[in-house]
Order: structure tokens, then C-alpha cells, then sequence
């Protein structure tokens, strides 16, 4: 039994050195994919309008936009209620031929926090001993 799995060994170390006798298989090059290109069409302009407004008590933003559309001028304004104070109010107009324009208006006087004195913190480490050789 011995010899016999010995010689089978002996067979497969021989043969384990030769190439197998069948080749590679020759690559596949598809051709490359060809994209048609998206059709060109032109999106019409619609007229819409908005409206909308937020008053949150709990954090104080208070805030409110509309805008109105005819298909070739926008319109619209929005109002915000801003943390010195003050309420701006932007009225812009938009289109094609004059582009963006805002006409910007605050309300109100700004007050702001009374500034105190700058305390710095006390030194929480102290620098390290020096020491002598």
C-alpha cells in the first residue's frame, strides 16, 4: 500500500512541472457601446406663485416669502426678522433682459448685548520644573 501511494506521488510531482496541453481561450473584445445622443427639446416657462411664512415662538425665527411668476418676470419678496432686532425686507424682480435686481429695506434700530469685560481663564496647568544637570 505504501509503494503504491508513494508511486502515485512520484507520478504527480512528474507531471506537475508540464504545462497543461490546452491553451488560453482567446479574449472577446466586444465593439464599444455607442450612445445616441439625448433628444434636444425646449422646456416652455410656466407662470406659478408661492406664499409662505414661519413664526416659531420657541426659537424666535420669524420669516415669510412670496413670489409670483408670469412666464417671462419673476417677482416676489421675503421678510426676515433678524437677531438684532431688525426686519429686512428684500423686493426683488428677475428676467432675462435686466437680470436680478433687489431693493433691500431694513426697519427698526439694532440692539445688540451689553459687551462685558474680558476675564480670562486662570492658568488651569503650571509649566513644567526645570531641571539642572
Amino acid at each position: 500500500m505504501f509503494a503504491y501511494v508513494f508511486g502515485f506521488a512520484l507520478v504527480i510531482a512528474a507531471t506537475a512541472d508540464q504545462a497543461p496541453a490546452y491553451g488560453a481561450p482567446a479574449p472577446k473584445y466586444a465593439p464599444a457601446p455607442s450612445y445616441a445622443p439625448a433628444p434636444a427639446y425646449k422646456e416652455e416657462a410656466k407662470p406659478y406663485s408661492y406664499t409662505y411664512g414661519v413664526s416659531d415662538d420657541y426659537s424666535g425665527a420669524k420669516f415669510s416669502a412670496s413670489e409670483n411668476s408670469d412666464a417671462k418676470v419673476v417677482t416676489g419678496s421675503y421678510t426676515v426678522h433678524l437677531p438684532d432686532g431688525r426686519i429686512q425686507t428684500v423686493t426683488y424682480t428677475a428676467d432675462h433682459y435686466n437680470g436680478y435686481v433687489a431693493d433691500v429695506k431694513y426697519e427698526g434700530t439694532p440692539v445688540y448685548p451689553e459687551a462685558k469685560a474680558y476675564n480670562p481663564a486662570p492658568a488651569a496647568y503650571k509649566p513644567a520644573p526645570a531641571y539642572k544637570a
